[in-house]
């Protein structure tokens, strides 16, 4: 399934810079290929396709790679007006097509490198299959000559890509995979502060991001982005650590000496908190709102009803996250996980029923509640979240075997 994303004003930046990119490269080839010298065989025409399908997605990069083919048979038409060279085209669109398909996992740069060997192949191929319908005559040494440099514009191509790619970054702040998952480093300082300062959140974000990554891969979301997002979403914990039940092990609740409104105060600040240290941080746009978003405007229901219990007059607008509500589909599956892992381990030895009936009643709350009002997500992909999660927390509270203890181990042994 193909990952959406919103297309912002970064992502067409992206492609216009690529386009210019290939453009230029095809001109530059263009000038130096003659009839008895095919130098647009070196073209590294796969570096558009997979720049976009790593920065922007593949629907992209499949347009794009069509239109680059267009532009080749254009540039490479021998100056002669109006005549398109059909054959730089389809070899140009084969070798991005064939980076295209094969970059698949485009978490890991490796990936890259497969990605072009494919290219390489898919460019001797189409050599091979032009000169072998050829009316004219090729010798061995032309053959080679010219397969070689198809591979030449294969490894061109991955050389130019592993350049470009850590500049088109930083200069244009496009979350990659490849950022995620050095942000998702055990080592990284912030994640180091929570396990540090806040140990039972740290286990709640691990908890939080599995769930999220598996529930996102489910409905064709950025799981990676979710899970990586999940991590952080809760640093704002670590200025009160001891606020928050996971962090409280065995000490005495700090809130049963708080006012309902002091204690709400609290609980509330924190998405703010972390949004604000992931900011100094300069931690990407997309980390920050997931922080900041993954309470919504939800209420905290324990603290308004203990403050009802004093004043019935309460306001409930003092007891409900300021939000804003989870603006992308990554950042309600966050917002859901992150109050589904909670009532889960609050409970001893969960069953399946259990996880399906609180998964099911959190789901509908913030259904209900106007969480997910300004995400794109749909009731059939809710349902599918809810299975999604359903089994990976299966899979966590799994039945296990109840072996003997070790006294009554020793005594049957004597």
């Amino acid at each position: 399934m193909l990952q959406t994303k919103r297309y912002s004003m970064r992502h067409i930046v992206v492609m216009l810079f690529v386009s210019v990119l290939m453009i230029g490269l095809m001109k530059v080839f263009s000038s130096f290929t003659m009839i008895n010298q095919p130098f647009y065989y070196i073209l590294p025409a796969a570096t558009g396709s997979i720049l976009l399908k790593l920065l922007c997605n593949e629907r992209v990069a499949i347009a794009m790679s069509i239109v680059y083919g267009m532009m080749a048979s254009l540039l490479f038409n021998g100056d002669v007006a109006g005549v398109l060279n059909a054959h730089v085209a389809i070899y140009v669109v084969l070798s991005q097509f064939a980076a295209i398909f094969l970059l698949v996992h485009t978490k890991k740069r490796q990936s890259i490198v497969k990605a072009g060997a494919g290219a390489a192949v898919m460019n001797s191929l189409t050599v091979l299959f032009v000169v072998f319908i050829s009316f004219e005559k090729y010798s061995w040494y032309d053959l080679f000559l010219y397969a070689g440099y198809g591979v030449a514009g294969a490894l061109l191509s991955v050389i130019l890509t592993y350049g470009l790619l850590p500049f088109i970054d930083s200069g244009l702040g496009i979350l990659t995979d490849s950022k995620l998952l050095t942000l998702s480093n055990p080592n990284h300082k912030l994640l180091r502060k929570i396990l540090t300062e806040a140990p039972g959140t740290y286990h709640h974000s691990i908890m939080v991001a599995n769930l999220s990554e598996s529930a996102c891969e489910a409905i064709g979301a950025r799981g990676l982005l979710a899970r990586v997002g999940a991590y952080y979403h809760d640093l704002g914990k670590t200025l009160n650590p001891h606020y928050f039940i996971e962090n409280q092990m065995g000490m005495k609740n700090p809130h049963d000496f708080l006012k309902p409104e002091q204690s709400a105060t609290i609980i509330i600040n924190h998405p703010y908190d972390g949004a604000e240290l992931l900011k100094k941080e300069k931690l990407p746009k997309e980390i920050i709102d997931i922080a900041k978003q993954h309470h919504g405007t939800t209420l905290l229901k324990y603290f308004y009803f203990q403050a009802k219990e004093e004043d019935e007059f309460a306001s409930e607008m003092s007891f409900r996250y300021p939000g804003p509500k989870p603006q992308t589909k990554e950042a309600a599956i966050v917002c859901i996980c992150d109050s589904v892992e909670a009532a889960v381990r609050s409970l001893d030895h969960p069953t399946t029923e259990e996880i399906k009936r609180i998964v099911h009643a959190i789901v509908e709350d913030r259904l209900l509640d106007g969480q997910f009002d300004e995400c794109s997500l749909s009731f059939k992909e809710l349902k599918t979240i809810e299975n999604a999660i359903c089994e990976t927390l299966q899979g966590i509270f799994h039945s296990r075997i109840q072996y003997p203890d070790q006294h009554s181990i020793i005594k049957e042994a004597k």
